[in-house]
């Protein structure tokens, strides 16, 4: 199951039935769970825990220190799900003592070639971020968001659930939910009404969702003003209200318009 090229140091946990390829490399403070599976050369070091039934390819750097030249050498630990597939030369970094300490992706993840996960960033379960997509810093992204190829997010930034940024996005600001994005500096083109459709939203929700993106907008109402009448007139309780109000609320960067 461990190719006799591979370089595994002895502090490192590996399930027994995780497979590495030739020329691997892997840590003292590495921890690998059942079924996973590491790829040739692939490097995984630092304070890096990897769930179960991951595909971690060829040339993969996993659990690096952060491009950051406030980091230190401090503890900070980098947390990875279960079922993701890490395509060639995907880099994932460890977290900063200056941000949260832990760098964490969710579980049933593609990340394809090139794509880059900084320091201190939030991926969500069944985000899809397509080959050379950037995300910088303390980088937030909710469950179902797609990033097209060679888009980039700002340090800070936020891309709610269900969002499609089309490739080349240069993503400055928060992304509401359950929107598309695209251009330099990127702004909403429209709402993904197809990927919410193939996810099983309902009619009602959909209407819900279509009212909101409206309100928000197109009405010209500053966003504080969108926020008292969304309170006011929506059912709150509603999953998509819910996420769409938590999300715009919490905006420190502003939305992108």
């Amino acid at each position: 199951m461990i190719h006799p090229t591979a370089i595994i140091a002895p502090g490192a946990e590996l399930d027994p039935t995780v497979t590495v390829g030739p020329y691997a490399v892997i840590g003292e403070h590495v921890s690998i769970g059942a079924g996973t599976s590491v790829g040739p050369h692939t490097v995984i070091e630092g304070r890096t825990r990897i769930g179960a039934d991951n595909q971690i390819f060829q040339f993969a750097s996993i659990g690096a220190i952060p491009q950051d030249l406030k980091f230190h050498g401090e503890d900070s630990t980098l947390v990875i799900g279960d079922r993701n597939k890490i395509r060639e030369f995907v880099t994932i970094h460890l977290g900063t003592a200056d941000g949260c300490g832990v760098t964490t992706v969710g579980s049933d993840c593609l990340f394809m070639a090139y794509s880059h996960i900084a320091h201190d960033c939030i991926i969500g379960n069944h985000v899809i971020l397509a080959n050379g997509a950037t995300m910088a810093g303390h980088v937030e992204v909710d469950d179902y968001a797609i990033l097209g190829g060679l888009s980039a997010v700002h340090q800070f930034g936020r891309v709610g659930c269900h969002v499609m940024a089309s490739g080349g996005s240069m993503i400055a600001q928060d992304v509401a939910p359950y929107s598309i994005v695209q251009g330099d500096r990127a702004k909403v083109a429209g709402l993904n009404l197809t990927g919410l459709k193939r996810r099983g939203f309902s009619s009602e929700a959909l209407g819900n969702v279509k009212k909101l993106y409206k309100l928000v907008f197109r009405s010209n109402l500053k966003l504080e003003e969108a926020i008292e009448k969304i309170e006011a007139d929506f059912d709150c309780t509603a999953d998509e209200v819910k996420t769409y109000l938590d999300f715009i609320k919490r905006s420190e960067r502003g939305l992108a318009r």
